[in-house]
């Protein structure tokens, strides 16, 4: 495993992250949406939202939770100027993507149909595809599921490995019975949940995205096993200021987008994870064999949750190109350190 310090700018040989593509990538203009070239295409029944820059060998961008597009503005147009076509949509149920009123539309086969569908919108048949949180699960079910289209993969923040031994809710009920706590994906089932997060959008935003970033210490790091009588808002903290790499703008932007539908087209993803686990029981076994790289953060409050498949995620991916974990960075790694993520996905690209 390595193990980078990017605070003491411990950059490895040819990754700093202002070198050699000519980029400017901390223009401020990045965190005005409206200065990317938004688009919708009509996809398996519902409107995908996407932004589009560049052009060349294609390359999917895709959020995590609580996330949006907007997560990768400091990504695109490094991409896009170094000769890529970069796609980065709000998943379905996320910003001005649709969102389907049954919760069983958002299981991981429809996500996945989406990609499919946007790329044959687009004339594309072969993808580079990128996942953060959330995206990350998305991707990895790409890349099983069409290894034809997707011909490499990167994930940040959470490592996904193969298909669990046991059913989630299995999975989750050993934690109960051995913490008297629930895991956060566990808590996400309660449709009681929805109301509390959707009360102050605001403050549920400003909460987790700061709760799980590598700026939040000690007693203000997020704990993600929640006690009985408590609600997510509990476990977190709302800071007086925010750190620099969100700015006013870009919270504003995020709230503005959350507000459109609240947060339970999102929560509805959690609410499939026993539907994709017996949905892809076919695929047990099988390992992934395009290129991978998987950057996450030595940070993240979820770290000691993902470690035991971090640490082997060469057995399921035996062509793993890269594996990093960023000192300093928490669960957003993209916005967190948008230079490195950007140098390091440049580099991977460079080496297919």
């Amino acid at each position: 495993m390595e193990s980078l310090d990017f605070r003491n700018k411990d950059f490895p040989v040819g990754l700093h992250p202002k070198a050699r593509f000519g980029v400017d990538w901390n223009d401020k203009n990045v965190d005005d949406p409206n200065s990317f070239t938004h688009r919708f295409a009509q996809i398996n029944g519902i409107r995908i939202h996407f932004v589009e820059e560049g052009q060349g060998p294609l390359v999917i961008l895709l959020h995590g939770i609580p996330y949006l597009w907007y997560t990768w503005r400091r990504q695109i147009r490094a991409l896009a100027t170094a000769g890529y076509r970069v796609i980065a949509p709000d998943i379905r149920g996320f910003g001005q993507s649709d969102c389907p009123s049954d919760a069983q539309n958002y299981g991981l086969f429809y996500s996945v149909g989406d990609l499919v569908g946007l790329m044959e919108e687009l004339g594309e048949s072969t993808a580079v595809i990128v996942g953060h949180d959330l995206g990350a699960w998305v991707a990895n079910a790409a890349i099983q599921l069409r290894p034809d289209l997707f011909r490499a993969l990167v994930m940040l923040n959470t490592p996904v490995g193969p298909r669990e031994a046991l059913r989630p809710s299995v999975s989750w009920e050993k934690v109960r019975i051995a913490t008297g706590k629930r895991g956060h994906h566990d808590y996400f089932q309660n449709p009681h949940v929805d109301p509390v997060l959707n009360a102050d959008i605001r403050k549920t935003l400003r909460s987790i995205l700061y709760s799980v970033s590598g700026r939040a210490i000690g007693e203000e790091r997020w704990n993600p096993l929640i006690g009985e009588g408590e609600t997510l808002l509990d476990t977190l903290l709302n800071p007086m200021q925010f750190p620099d790499w969100l700015s006013d703008e870009g919270l504003d932007y995020y709230v503005s987008e959350y507000s459109r539908n609240g947060f339970t087209p999102m929560l509805n993803h959690y609410r499939n994870r026993d539907r994709n686990w017996e949905q892809m029981a076919f695929l047990e076994g099988v390992k992934q064999q395009q290129p991978a790289m998987f950057i996450g953060g030595a940070d993240d409050v979820l770290a000691p949750f993902f470690m035991p498949i971090f640490e082997k995620l060469e057995n399921f991916m035996p062509n793993m190109q890269t594996k990093v974990l960023l000192k300093g960075v928490g669960h957003d790694a993209p916005e967190e350190q948008p230079n490195v993520v950007t140098s390091m996905l440049l580099e991977f690209l460079k080496n297919l």
